[in-house]
């Protein structure tokens, strides 16, 4: 029984993930051609080229190929598994995405656990000492980063930790100079710690501050406070009765928040100039390289949707207490 339930939920996602890329896939191509952006002059810049040349890059850019025509020649090659090539890079969209995906992985990867970790550890300190000096050093802390602006936090870690102190990169995902090959895993981790650290910080407040109250509606529970008439207390009393009932909510939560960790992803590696797909999909937004720039946001639109569908499944089948149609 338990079995055809999985698959009846597993089939019902999928035709959602068909349909909302469907919609994304309508949505994405009706407003990249309302762009007002000139795709050959912001190839070209301030570069004089000639008439001919410029006739040519609009036939490459296909600027004059009607909006319906150019949706179904691309919609065409995308159900064949072509995303095209991309008009910047002049090389297949899908190794573009494959190159820059697995370093903003990397970095996301990185900043969720570590947001993940600290704010569970947070959310769990405050909760234990409700309404003391630490739990109120905690919420403020929260509720300041709450309210940094992603980019604002990244420029002031860049200014103090990279041109002040210099101790980290300015910029790049590898140090400048360097080929591919003689990059070495300390040097990654080297540029890969400030760009972490940024979105990791902003990550914590969400996870802190649900564990904390739930971690307080937990230990006022009656079953909390028959453990404390048989002399349970402290930490002892958190890890038997508290963190078991907290801690696969706060995992919920944490999946539920792949779509705030992909949106500052983006601004982070623009900030630190990291070679991520962010960065890849702001030039193809500024550039107009329609192939290179619906090929992320379908990546991306997945991406989430991966994300949400894991909270999904641990509300509906890892976590007996909590019941999908309480979510929807």
């Amino acid at each position: 029984m338990e079995h055809k339930k999985l698959l009846d939920f597993l089939g019902k996602k999928t035709l959602k993930l068909i349909s909302l890329l469907i919609a994304v896939c309508f949505v994405s191509f009706w407003l990249i051609e309302q762009s007002p952006i000139d795709p050959v002059r912001s190839y070209i810049g301030e570069m004089a080229i000639t008439p001919e040349k410029r006739v040519q890059l609009e036939e490459y850019w296909g600027v004059n190929t009607p909006p319906a025509e150019k949706f179904l020649n691309w919609a065409g090659n995308i159900v064949n598994g072509d995303f095209g090539t991309s008009l910047i890079y002049k090389i297949p969209v899908i190794d573009v995405i494959k190159q820059r995906f697995t370093a903003s992985l990397i970095l996301m990867a990185t900043s969720w656990l570590i947001s993940g970790v600290l704010g569970f550890t947070l959310g769990i300190i405050a909760g234990m000492n409700k309404g003391t000096l630490i739990d109120k050093a905690i919420k403020v802390y929260c509720y300041t980063l709450a309210a940094t602006p992603t980019f604002w936090l990244a420029l002031v870690l860049l200014m103090i930790f990279s041109v002040q102190l210099g101790w980290f990169p300015i910029g790049l995902s590898v140090p400048i100079g360097v080929t591919a090959d003689n990059v070495t895993f300390l040097d990654r981790i080297h540029h890969l710690i400030l760009p972490a650290l940024t979105l990791s910080v902003l990550g914590v407040a969400r996870i802190a501050m649900f564990t904390r109250d739930k971690l307080i509606e937990v230990l006022s529970s009656d079953y909390v406070l028959f453990a404390r008439a048989r002399g349970e207390k402290g930490l002892n009393l958190v890890l038997r009765h508290g963190l078991r009932n907290v801690a696969l909510p706060a995992i919920t939560l944490q999946f539920l928040s792949f779509s705030e960790l992909f949106g500052g992803a983006i601004l982070v590696e623009q900030v630190f100039s990291y070679s991520g797909i962010g960065q890849a999909a702001v030039d193809a937004g500024l550039k107009s390289d329609v192939p290179l720039l619906l090929g992320i946001v379908l990546v991306s639109a997945v991406f989430v949707f991966i994300g949400n569908t894991i909270a999904d499944i641990i509300y509906e089948f890892v976590d007996p207490r909590i019941k999908q149609e309480d979510v929807q």
